[in-house]
Parts: C-alpha cells; sequence; structure tokens
C-alpha cells in the first residue's frame, strides 16, 4: 500500500528533519492573505485561525484568514491557483479540492499539482465508524456480521457524495467484503443529528466532529481508519489491526501557495510552520482535534497529492460515484 497512510504515519517526525539554511529573503512586504476554502468554524478554519494568530507576529506582518467557501472547497482554491506569483498568498490545502473533485467533477478549473507550491502535510484526521448507542453492535466484528447477515440493510450516514468519508467508507465497505446503504447528506453536522436521534444508526466521520458526542457517550465508537490506533481514542481499534488494511484512509490537511513560490519564501515558511508546530500548546489544541502525521517536506507532500489523486480516482470510477 502506497497511498498517504503510510506516509504520514512513518518517520516524518518534525524533530528529525533538517532546518532548511537558505538564506532569508525580504519578505513579506505586506500582510498576508491565508485562503480558507471553507465555511467558518471547520476544522480547516478553526486550524488556519490557530496557525495564523501565531505566524503573523513571527513573520512581521498580518495573517489575515478569509473564508472563500463553496463547489467543496474548489472556488477558494481556484482563488490561489489563479494567484501565480504572488508571493503573499497561501491556503489551507485539503484532500477534497485537490484529490476527489478533479476526478469527481468535469471542467475544475486547475490542475491539483501544476497550479500550486505545496509546501507542508500540516497533519491528517482519521475518519472514525461509530452507531448509536441503542445499536447492537459493540465491536466493529459484530458490526460487519450483521451487515453481513442482510446484505445492504445496514445504514451508514455520511457528509455527502465524494466526500472523503464517502470515499474512505466505500474502500472500508470493499475491504470487508460487505454491501452496506450509503445514507448521504449535506455536511456532518445534519448526519450526527440524525445518528444522534437514532435516525440512522452508524455513521462515518472524521475524529472532531465525532469526538466530542463519543465522549459524552452520544455515540459509540466502533474503529478508526488508519492502521493502527488514534491516540485521540487508545481503546478503539483500526482498520489495519482488524484486517482491513485496503480499507484505510484519512482526510488530510496541507499548507500550500501559488505555483512558483521561491525557493527562499517556501524555506521561510518551513521555518516558521516548525516554530509554531513545536509551542507546546499547538501540539495540545491540534493533538485533541485527532491531527497526527505532520511532515514538513515540500517534495513528499507533493508527490502524496499525486499519489491520492490517482487512488481516489480507481475508486471514483470503480464505484460510479456521482457529484450532487
Amino acid at each position: 500500500m502506497t497511498h498517504l497512510t503510510r506516509r504520514a504515519f512513518g518517520a516524518a517526525a518534525l524533530a528529525g528533519l533538517a532546518a532548511p539554511t537558505l538564506a532569508q529573503p525580504a519578505w513579506p512586504e505586506r500582510p498576508i492573505r491565508w485562503i480558507v476554502a471553507f465555511p467558518p468554524a471547520g476544522t480547516a478554519d478553526i486550524t488556519s485561525r490557530l496557525l495564523a494568530e501565531r505566524l503573523g507576529p513571527r513573520l512581521g506582518q498580518p495573517v489575515v484568514v478569509e473564508n472563500r467557501a463553496g463547489a467543496g472547497g474548489m472556488s477558494g482554491t481556484d482563488v490561489v491557483a489563479k494567484a501565480r506569483g504572488d508571493t503573499h498568498v497561501v491556503t489551507m490545502s485539503n484532500i477534497s479540492p485537490l484529490a476527489i473533485s478533479p476526478t469527481l467533477f468535469p471542467n475544475v478549473p486547475y490542475d491539483p499539482v501544476r497550479d500550486f507550491t505545496h509546501i507542508a502535510l500540516l497533519g491528517v484526521l482519521p475518519m472514525v465508524i461509530a452507531v448509536n448507542p441503542a445499536h447492537p453492535a459493540r465491536t466493529i466484528e459484530e458490526f460487519l456480521t450483521g451487515a453481513r447477515a442482510r446484505v445492504g440493510a445496514q445504514d451508514i450516514a455520511f457528509g455527502g457524495n465524494g466526500t472523503a468519508s464517502h470515499l474512505i467508507g466505500l474502500s472500508f465497505q470493499r475491504a470487508a467484503g460487505v454491501t452496506f446503504t450509503w445514507v448521504p447528506y449535506r455536511g456532518a453536522g445534519p448526519a450526527l443529528t440524525d445518528v444522534l436521534a437514532g435516525v440512522v444508526p452508524a455513521i462515518i466521520e472524521t475524529l472532531p466532529a465525532a469526538i466530542g458526542h463519543i465522549h459524552a457517550g452520544r455515540l459509540r465508537p466502533l474503529a478508526v481508519s488508519t492502521p493502527g490506533r488514534s491516540a485521540v481514542l487508545p481503546d478503539v481499534p483500526s482498520f489495519g489491526e482488524v484486517g482491513l488494511a485496503a480499507g484505510t484512509g484519512v482526510n488530510w490537511f496541507g499548507f500550500s501557495a501559488p505555483a512558483g513560490l521561491s525557493a527562499p519564501v517556501t524555506a521561510r515558511w518551513l521555518t516558521e510552520l516548525r516554530a509554531v508546530l513545536e509551542l507546546p500548546e499547538m501540539r495540545e489544541r491540534l493533538g485533541a482535534m485527532g491531527f497526527e502525521g505532520t511532515n514538513l517536506d515540500p517534495a513528499a507532500f507533493t508527490s502524496l497529492v499525486s499519489e491520492e489523486l490517482a487512488r481516489w480516482r480507481v475508486v471514483i470510477r470503480e464505484n460510479n460515484v456521482q457529484a450532487e
């Protein structure tokens, strides 16, 4: 398996990366525009604001977060793609507009590799399969046994066709050799509302969206979508350890700029990102959200985007996934 999970959970520790040695350029000259391609209060927005608040003083210029939501992240991502040559524009890049949408939608207005300078993988977020506490399954094995006994009768809610939760769910289904009934919603919020109310018995969603309900006992977690266990849910088994390694996958968030960013500016970003991500408060905040696998290597992150694009293209075509 060569996709993201092997790279993100390998030897990508911050402490082991050599610091850039390039001379610092006379940059930035004006405020930085940090484009968030998703609505306020989501994972991308919250994480961007945490980082921007701490990066601004280090750069000597404000880092202004600008939400440009729409089209599953494509609208804001296209703003960055069209800003080629502007060294004062960056974005919180994501699996959806860079690795899923370019295959799912026709005529995407940017190339997910050529139109960007991919600087760093900021972190990955596992998915969790969880059920309403009234569900009879107490383990992932019991959940799968029930699905096999009644083909297609096990309903699982997810936050929309073509989302990371949907595609990872389809990979999980194939690895397990079962057939679920997938119940799409327009976002994680509505999906969670119906699972909590017992309208749909199960859900697959990112840890930040589900973790509060899990800790409060309103959801029972069955498995996380990674090769190994999550530090946030250490008692919950992973897809990898229950023999479903082929179904593993994560939602990921990176740090990217328009294509053509110079080596000195890229190096400066890496220096400042490293310093901010090493702050104990940032480690604690991101860790509590479930983030894992930071890798401040531009070449590795760029390769990862290409690998993810190829992987999800296959999943989309094999399952005839259609855009909403």
